[in-house]
């Protein structure tokens, strides 16, 4: 084809490929978009023959919709092919995107196998009148949703239409939406029907799901991890922030969905391993020249910080958790260390960051120039006195 203005690519990240439109005679080319998809898989077993596995593919849809599928065309099926699927009801069109020996670890990985499951069939790749089809029925989406969730606010019913996927034909409709507790939505589905004239498929999701349907960026910068790998999302608790020591601030443990961020699991192993090497401290370490209390623990460098004063941290004194646990076996026994005060540190090493941002801070230093004329003032009436 032709060259293309950027104003004709389109990308669609929902379904990992990109359209492009001929301007001069509205033909669109889909091409397969990789990498473009949060479960996207590596292919390391390519070019490698398996002939146990050569008939069957993974094809994509919409967001994280993928199935593994049989080709029962005689056509020679490659990745990147759009082809028309097999459906509950009509027929579907998706994106090839995995072929050969690792198919077979995906549906080991997935617990299928070939010789007692049944998997739908690949028809065909797909021709101009199937894409033509297909995109015309992804063009309803987006309006279908908006009209979906005024019928349900008309009903009175209290969930949220998070997403619309029309099937390939565009004779069914998946709505995915997210309630708190049940919904009676029969007369809704009757009311779909009527209203779209397609068969009606609700799929409850959660707010997690709907945030990775929806994407975004996290405070830390990057893009939602919802939206960019996890999915299975475990249940977090505020145990997870008690655990790192962390404020238990709802607005800033809370993700964009509204519940707790998912990032707070990750480095709870970490902590809880350095947890089981510091020892619990409920009463003051007894010394020679008075009682230390503890005022600051560093979990991960496993280090305790003490005062003598209750609760200031005017003088803080840091120690390892190895002697803390040794001074305790000494105070049972009776037996009390001279001092404390070994080495004084005015709070617990932290790096601020204040200044970081000054606009001048790359600007060379300037050297300060002295006035000639003044100098040779001076110079002159010493030399006269």
């Amino acid at each position: 084809m032709n060259d293309y203005t950027n104003e004709s690519i389109q990308f669609d990240c929902f379904r990992g490929c990109t359209v492009v439109t001929d301007e001069a005679t509205g033909e669109k080319d889909i091409k397969y978009r990789q990498g473009c998809c949060k479960l996207e898989v590596y292919d390391t077993l390519k070019g490698i023959p398996q002939e146990e596995f050569d008939k069957y593919f993974e094809v994509r849809f919409k967001n994280t919709r993928k199935g593994i599928y049989i080709n029962t065309s005689g056509q020679s099926i490659k990745t990147g092919d759009l082809v028309v699927v097999e459906a509950a009801t009509g027929h579907d069109l998706g994106i090839v995107t995995l072929e050969g020996a690792i198919v077979g670890r995906q549906m080991r990985c997935k617990g299928l196998d070939p010789e007692k499951q049944e998997f739908r069939k690949i028809y065909r790749k797909a021709r101009p009148f199937d894409i033509q089809r297909w995109q015309d029925a992804i063009a309803r989406e987006q309006e279908t949703m908006i009209r979906a969730r005024v019928l349900a606010a008309n009903l009175g019913l209290e969930m949220k239409i998070g997403d619309v996927e029309f099937q390939g034909d565009g004779t069914k409709a998946i709505f995915y939406y997210i309630a708190d507790g049940r919904v009676d939505f029969r007369q809704l589905i009757k009311d779909f029907a009527e209203e779209f004239h397609i068969r009606v498929e609700m799929k409850q999701i959660g707010a997690r799901q709907e945030a990775g349907l929806i994407g975004g960026l996290g405070v830390c910068g990057r893009e939602l991890c919802c939206a960019n790998y996890i999915t299975e999302f475990k249940s977090i608790t505020t145990s997870a922030a008690r655990t790192q020591d962390l404020s238990l601030n709802p607005q800033k443990l809370a993700g964009q969905c509204g519940k707790l961020k998912c990032c707070l699991n990750y480095e709870v192993a970490a902590y809880m391993d350095a947890h089981s090497r510091i020892p619990r401290v409920s009463e003051p370490l007894e010394f020679q020249d008075g009682q230390a209390w503890l005022v600051k623990t560093d979990i991960l460098a496993e280090t305790l910080y003490f005062s003598y004063e209750k609760g200031s941290l005017a003088q803080v004194f840091p120690l390892p958790a190895s002697e803390v646990k040794e001074i305790q076996a000494m105070n049972r026994r009776g037996e009390k260390p001279a001092t404390l005060r070994q080495e004084e540190v005015s709070a617990p090493e932290f790096v601020s960051a204040v200044g970081d941002g000054a606009i001048n801070r790359f600007d060379p230093e300037k050297k300060k120039r002295r006035r000639k004329g003044k100098q040779r003032g001076r110079t002159k009436e010493g030399s006269g006195k």
